[in-house]
């Protein structure tokens, strides 16, 4: 399953007015590590989808989201609620830990 993109013009639609929790993911094509985390975030979208949706934002092609937001680094993963970001992971990490970091959006 494939993680929607969002862009620059999309993203206060999709991620800012979402009901439920967005876990954007800014990454690009050349790094790596993003690469690596992508097949965790499809799984962990998959799994709790109901619960919290997972995006995907190309910093190289939307550049003024990734720069309002102080992104500096890649993969960089911003959860946002209520049009806020409300939890910040950096760096490429294998599933669990990430399910560990996000448990408290995944609960039931």
């Amino acid at each position: 399953m494939a993680l929607k993109t969002v862009t620059d013009a999309s993203f206060d639609e999709d991620v800012l007015k979402s009901p439920k929790p967005v876990l954007v993911d800014f990454w690009a094509e050349w790094c790596g590590p993003c690469r690596q985390i992508a097949p965790s975030l499809e799984a962990i979208a998959q799994e709790h989808g109901d619960k919290i949706e997972i995006v995907k934002l190309n910093i190289d092609q939307n550049p003024t989201t990734a720069a309002k937001y102080g992104v500096m680094s890649i993969p960089t993963l911003h959860v946002y609620q209520g049009g806020e970001v409300v939890q910040t992971i950096v760096g490429a990490k294998p599933k669990v830990a990430l399910e560990r970091e996000l448990s408290a959006f995944l609960q039931d």
